[in-house]
């Protein structure tokens, strides 16, 4: 009985205030790197009702790398496993809103929460080789959002000059400090209303070739 009891606490939501300091101790940690801002279209500034991308390894700084009135304009799209919730009890620090699901867990939910948010003017950050790869290879889901909505897709990085390399199927990256992170944000792409099969993977296979020329390793 004891033993029941412990996992039943192990599964219990952690109280949101316990991320505040995490989130204090990521501000701070950016004073040690030189941050730049590539974004000709200024979309930081404007942007509403768009779809961003970004691969699942440029994470670590992507919340608070973004000017302000970005984040409250925008709905991450965040795995809905309990390491998800702790990934947006983390950003809702920064003023960065999320939407519950994956290609692996509640996606539906995901993708009715997106067309939502996209109706209502919010941008929608989605990371399409999420939650568990392969790395560099997009799901579909983010298209099929795009192509209902006509909302447009934005290509997004954060390229680190120097960093390391965790073990993990996405190699995820840990900037080294002092070194530089740049926020790139390229040119906004449309996606074809109705798509079938084969013209979604067509799409598909483009987006993922205009968000890896952003990247750079």
């Amino acid at each position: 009985m004891g033993y029941i009891k412990q996992k039943i606490r192990s599964k219990q939501k952690l109280p949101t205030w316990l991320f505040w300091f995490p989130s204090v101790l990521m501000r701070f940690m950016l004073l040690f790197y030189r941050i730049r801002v590539h974004d000709p279209n200024h979309y930081c500034q404007t942007a509403q009702g768009m779809i961003g991308l970004m691969w699942h390894n440029r994470l670590m700084f992507f919340a608070p790398i973004f000017p302000k009135i970005a984040r409250r304009r925008t709905k991450a799209v965040v795995s809905a496993s309990r390491d998800g919730q702790y990934v947006t009890d983390l950003i809702s620090f920064f003023g960065l809103s999320s939407l519950r699901g994956s290609s692996s867990k509640k996606g539906a939910a995901a993708l009715r929460g997106a067309l939502e948010a996209i109706h209502e003017g919010w941008n929608v950050a989605f990371t399409p080789d999420g939650p568990r790869g392969p790395r560099y290879e997009m799901k579909p889901g983010p298209v099929i959002v795009a192509s209902m909505t006509g909302a447009k897709i934005i290509p997004m990085s954060v390229n680190a000059s120097r960093y390391w390399e965790v073990g993990s199927w996405d190699k995820f990256q840990i900037p080294k400090p002092f070194s530089t992170l740049e926020l790139v944000l390229g040119d906004a792409v449309s996606v074809p209303p109705d798509l079938d099969a084969e013209g979604l993977e067509r799409e598909r296979l483009r987006i993922q070739e205009l968000l890896r020329s952003v990247t750079v390793d």
